[in-house]
């Protein structure tokens, strides 16, 4: 359990290795893929019939647009995960343990969210 994670390939080929600290999103995580039936490959996948290849970022942008739309609201991927991290930082979770989170490789890249959390303050 302390070592859950998944590997996210993202947009420009990057690959993040992304810890899933949350007990309860494990057991989501875990429930939806048993009543899945997955056992390997991608998690998100392009076709509508799940057995596609990976859902390439585009798609996934491309659905979060029209999630958006549906809800009249406007943020996107990027804000979503910004606003998560600064959340976890005005909360006092420690900058190694957001990273982690979120998957930076470095702690630097981290802080510069902890930054715009703080001077927004």
């Amino acid at each position: 359990m302390d070592d859950e994670h998944v590997r996210i390939h993202g947009k420009g080929g990057s690959v993040r290795t992304v810890l899933l600290d949350d007990r309860g999103y494990v057991a989501l995580l875990k429930l939806y893929l048993a009543r899945a039936g997955y056992t390997a490959g991608p998690l998100f996948r392009a076709s509508i019939n799940g057995r596609g290849g990976p859902l390439s970022y585009d798609a996934a942008h491309h659905r979060w647009q029209t999630y958006c739309a549906q809800a009249s609201v406007e943020i996107d991927i990027h804000q979503l995960r910004y606003a998560h991290a600064t959340e976890l930082i005005n909360a006092g979770v420690s900058i190694e343990a957001v990273r982690r989170r979120l998957g930076h490789a470095s702690a630097e890249t981290t802080q510069l969210y902890a930054l715009h959390a703080t001077s927004r303050s």
